[in-house]
């Protein structure tokens, strides 16, 4: 698992877990005017790279005891970003170690979405922690399975085994059109 994978893991718990408490404290979904609403993207961008206006509405809205569990699996999100973006490798494979550890070991109840996420991480941890010894990424495999994917869509409808071939050879740009 590289780290992109990882962080969007994690930060799909974040979501369900801001939801969760959405609708346990409003009875339902969010809506314009909500406070968990409307840091939803805020909560996903990197604690170095917030304004002081996104640091602001956070703390307003962590006040708030109600949405300690949003506060407590923000800060797990934070710490997993941090330990991929470490300069040093062995420093970030520890710390990446130790969230994974404590996730394993001392989650509270009431946060289901991050025991969920340290059961996964716990299972996948050798695959995890690869990362930072080999440093490969899959990424290069994703963008060209994507790029085929865009030409599979790019020539469907054709019936004709021969006029599906020569779309995708026009979307390639390997047959010059007529």
């Amino acid at each position: 698992m590289d780290p992109f994978h990882v962080v969007a893991l994690a930060g799909t718990k974040l979501d369900l877990c801001r939801q969760r408490v959405q609708q346990d404290t409003r009875g339902h979904r969010g809506r314009t005017g909500n406070p968990l609403y409307g840091i939803r993207r805020t909560l996903r961008t990197r604690t170095e790279l917030l304004s002081t206006r996104q640091n602001t509405r956070l703390s307003t809205v962590f006040a708030d005891q109600s949405h300690t569990p949003v506060e407590v699996t923000w800060w797990v999100y934070q710490q997993i970003i941090a330990a991929y973006a470490h300069p040093d490798p062995r420093q970030g494979k520890t710390l990446l170690a130790r969230v994974i550890g404590t996730l394993r070991t001392g989650v509270p109840a009431g946060l289901e979405e991050l025991a969920t996420l340290g059961r996964t991480l716990h299972r996948r941890r050798d695959d995890i922690l690869a990362y930072f010894t080999h440093r490969a990424s899959n990424g290069p495999t994703e963008a060209i399975n994507g790029r085929l994917e865009a030409l599979r869509r790019n020539a469907l409808g054709f019936r004709n085994l021969i006029n599906y071939r020569i779309r995708s050879l026009l979307h390639c740009g390997n047959l010059v059109a007529l």
